[in-house]
């Protein structure tokens, strides 16, 4: 039988994979570690977080299969979440659809909107869902050095108009993992120029949106005047209140792309 497999062929080991095993080599040798592998968090969630969850529970309509896209009453609370922490107003039918957290989006919006030779670019380093999300999907990944100046705009202008064919999207994430870069509007302004100028999507990673440390809270790209045109974003709600086992997210805007994602996730969740 077959045991060598293309796609699993193009992926090195996971890294948290890897730390995984070395953690555990460690502690069953007997040694005292601390652990700086997925982030668990060392702290509870709040209180009525979990509560509402046990009432849940009890209900047994939340047993049955859900909407793959979210039902509409969440999909309306996080519309609401983004008019109140953004200023950004959305329309849950269309520009919202729920995730499993923002690597599933992030992979499943992979396999919606790559095809045979595709091309995207991604900052190096990322997290890795940024880069091996495309890989998996068939797709190829185009690095440019992960930098917040006026560098990253000239080494993405270079890199789409040297590209063997135009980029389908570039992926951003800040506050970024792994460097905790974080960037303002400014910025923002100016990936959406770009991208609207050479007819390519963004794709935003705003896990972190509401772990910051400088007392200012960092903004969306959607904030940007003319941002839906071209871009669509993914926001967690696990990481913010220690609930890494309960994953549950968000995709917003970009009408086209929440389209696609909608529909191959019908097909996978």
């Amino acid at each position: 039988m077959q045991e060598d497999f293309y796609r699993i062929g193009r992926l090195p080991p996971y890294v948290f994979a890897e730390v995984n095993k070395v953690k555990a080599s460690a502690r069953s040798a007997g040694h005292d570690i601390i652990d700086f592998g997925m982030g668990n968090p060392d702290s509870a969630p709040p209180t009525h977080v979990t509560e509402k969850l046990r009432e849940a529970l009890k209900d047994p309509k939340v047993h049955r299969y859900s909407l793959s896209r979210g039902i509409q009453g969440l999909r309306k609370a996080q519309a609401a979440y983004y008019q109140r922490r953004f200023g950004v107003e959305l329309d849950p039918e269309s520009e919202v659809v729920v995730t499993i957290g923002s690597k599933e989006g992030l992979a499943n919006m992979a396999q919606a909107i790559s095809g045979p030779g595709d091309i995207f670019v991604v900052p190096d380093p990322s997290y890795p869902i940024h880069t091996w999300g495309f890989v998996i999907a068939g797709a190829e990944v185009l690095p440019i050095p992960n930098t917040t100046g006026p560098e990253f705009f000239e080494n993405l202008k270079k890199s789409i108009e040297s590209a063997p064919k135009k980029p389908v999207a570039l992926v951003v994430n800040y506050p970024c993992n792994p460097t905790a870069f974080s960037v303002d509007l400014a910025f923002y302004e100016q990936v959406v120029d770009i991208c609207k100028h050479y007819g390519i999507y963004v794709l935003s990673d705003l896990a972190y949106c509401e772990l910051y440390y400088n007392g200012t809270p960092p903004p969306s790209i959607m904030q940007v005047k003319g941002a839906r045109d071209v871009a669509v974003e993914f926001t967690t709600m696990s990481a913010t209140d220690s609930k890494a086992g309960l994953h549950i997210g968000v995709a917003v805007v970009n009408k086209t792309l929440i389209a696609a994602l909608t529909k191959i996730k019908s097909y996978l969740d």
